[in-house]
């Protein structure tokens, strides 16, 4: 008796090349920094580092208020509650659509805020501004933290920012930004009457490398 026979499975595997295709960019609303970076992207985290009076808090506003004209909702984990609603008012930011989460400078609690906002999705951006806590605080954030930020990003249509004073995101951020004052305007007369009108502040690329640094100009609020 002879066996049945069965007929053969034949499997065709493709091994061709697939890139990656280039992520949706959300504009900065700074002309020399989107000259540089062409914008924030979407589904990714983007670490912007620099010390106090380093054009952070500039930044910032200006994404915000890209973002909400855009009619995006947006989330600001803000860990030591230093957010100032008025100024972002004045710098064009839709408070309406602005979800503000002060966390009494507990950046662990931020961390997890941030990590619940990004996962439920509905907002086009998210950052979480550890820019006035102390260092060796922010660096306790363990790198499987970041990590698991970066993973739970991916795929949504979310710009998700870190603002620290040192990268400490490393290799999870896939745009990297580096900030520093340079310069500080003052107006009035010398020994006087001294008004602070704005500061010229640099931006250097840390990630992807390649690009120099350009200035841009951050001015007080009337």
């Amino acid at each position: 008796m002879s066996a049945l026979a069965l007929p053969r499975a034949r499997f065709d595997l493709d091994f061709h090349w697939r890139e990656r295709p280039a992520p949706e960019l959300l504009p900065t609303g700074i002309a020399e920094l989107d000259a540089v970076t062409g914008g924030l992207p979407r589904g990714a985290l983007t670490g912007i580092y620099g010390p106090a009076s380093s054009g952070r808090t500039s930044l910032l506003l200006s994404l915000l208020a890209v973002a909400t004209r855009r009619q995006e909702y947006c989330a600001l984990v803000d860990a030591t509650d230093s957010f100032d609603p008025s100024s972002a008012h004045a710098a064009g930011v839709d408070l309406a659509r602005l979800l503000w989460i002060r966390c009494a400078g507990n950046a662990e609690h931020a961390l997890k805020a941030t990590d619940l906002l990004v996962a439920s999705g509905g907002f086009g951006l998210v950052a979480m501004d550890l820019g006035d806590v102390a260092p060796q605080t922010a660096r306790r954030i363990s790198l499987a933290s970041w990590f698991r930020l970066r993973r739970v990003v991916e795929h949504t249509p979310t710009v998700l920012i870190a603002l620290e004073r040192e990268p400490n995101t490393k290799t999870c951020a896939s745009l990297a930004l580096d900030l520093r004052g340079s310069r500080i305007h003052w107006s009035g007369a010398p020994g006087c009457s001294h008004l602070l009108r704005g500061l010229s502040c640099a931006a250097e690329r840390l990630k992807p490398v390649g690009a120099r640094p350009v200035m841009f100009g951050a001015r007080t609020l009337e």
